[in-house]
């Protein structure tokens, strides 16, 4: 899979999801009888479509991303439409509102929706000179993420335990996402407190018990998660070297013939929700099996190759043609996916 021969398609299939104001999930908290009106683009305006607040967030990290890889495989009149929509969206005005819902709302999308918003503010600053309109995406960009910033380090020494789940809570894979921006932007603060945080949580884990997976409806592996978070706090650390002995321990048997990792989970239902988490479980393997390719032996990463193409390619079609509970969000993941493998 090549992202130009799917860019216009992908590109298409955001512009339609940002546009969709309904089906819409809160996941609002309402203080009282005067606090019940949820309509999407008042409580935020810069991240509503698309389902849900961290799906709105990530396929416009996914826009920007296409437009940075395959903007000549995208037609002219499709750019237009998606640079007005993000130039309505990412305003400094529209960012205050998000960033004050962030400030009074402090465990809202915490940490998965904190994580890909975060990633849009770095893709946002990396592509400011990008068209006319980039230093203003940058410049609201930043406004929410400083203060997704701000709750990170009040939240992080809170936690006792991270959280393993195969969904939105896992803790390995929003921090994650936090590290990448954070590194991007230069905030060494957070840098630091999510190294040291993730060290605390995960240094001593080993064999993880990778064939209870996955859960019904997990997106995640909370193995792999784990795991490439790990491999971002040892680079970023310096210490990419000594990231191999971590990771065997952990996962000993990672890409090995019986590794259930490598398999394609079967989705009985696109049309439910839950149940189609199921498609984004295969391209978020792909991800980071392919991200983790680099200390494992030969064998290994020629069966993740076979693998990964595999996880992507029965997932493809659902990315643009399947139910809106997929394309909704996919796109995102299958980018990673491929960009991965670049």
């Amino acid at each position: 899979m090549n992202v130009d021969d799917y860019a216009q398609g992908w590109t298409t299939t955001i512009i339609d999801g940002l546009n969709r104001p309904f089906p819409w999930g809160s996941a609002h908290q309402s203080q009282g009888p005067d606090d019940v009106d949820v309509t999407p683009w008042r409580l935020h305006p810069c991240f509503h479509g698309c389902l849900d607040w961290h799906s709105s967030a990530h396929m416009q990290w996914s826009a920007l991303t296409l437009l940075e890889h395959a903007n000549q495989s995208i037609d002219c009149a499709t750019i237009d439409e998606l640079v007005g929509l993000l130039s309505a969206r990412l305003t400094n005005e529209n960012a205050q509102v998000e960033a004050e819902y962030l400030r009074v709302h402090r465990g809202y999308e915490r940490p998965y929706g904190w994580g890909w918003a975060a990633l849009l503010s770095a893709k946002c600053s990396a592509l400011a000179t990008m068209t006319s309109n980039s230093p203003e995406w940058a410049s609201a960009t930043r406004i929410v993420g400083r203060q997704i910033f701000d709750n990170l380090l009040a939240w992080l020494p809170t936690m006792t335990f991270p959280v393993r789940t195969g969904t939105h809570d896992n803790t390995a894979f929003g921090i994650g996402l936090c590290l990448d921006a954070a590194q991007a932007l230069g905030r060494s603060d957070v840098v630091d407190a999510i190294v040291k945080h993730s060290h605390r949580f995960f240094d001593a884990d080993t064999d993880y018990p990778s064939s209870w997976e996955p859960s019904g409806n997990d997106f995640l592996s909370a193995a792999l998660s784990e795991a490439h978070l790990m491999a971002r706090v040892y680079r970023a650390e310096g210490r990419s070297g000594e990231f191999g002995t971590w990771l065997h321990a952990f996962l000993p048997h990672l890409g090995q013939a019986d590794d259930n990792l490598l398999d394609v989970a079967e989705v009985t239902d696109g049309t439910d929700g839950k149940l189609a988490h199921l498609y984004g479980l295969s391209l978020s393997r792909a991800w980071q099996l392919r991200v983790l390719t680099p200390w494992l032996d030969d064998d290994a990463r020629r069966r993740i190759e076979v693998a990964t193409d595999r996880q992507i390619s029965e997932v493809a079609s659902q990315i643009t043609d399947g139910d809106f509970m997929s394309t909704h969000w996919l796109v995102s993941f299958a980018l990673q996916a491929v960009l991965a493998k670049l």
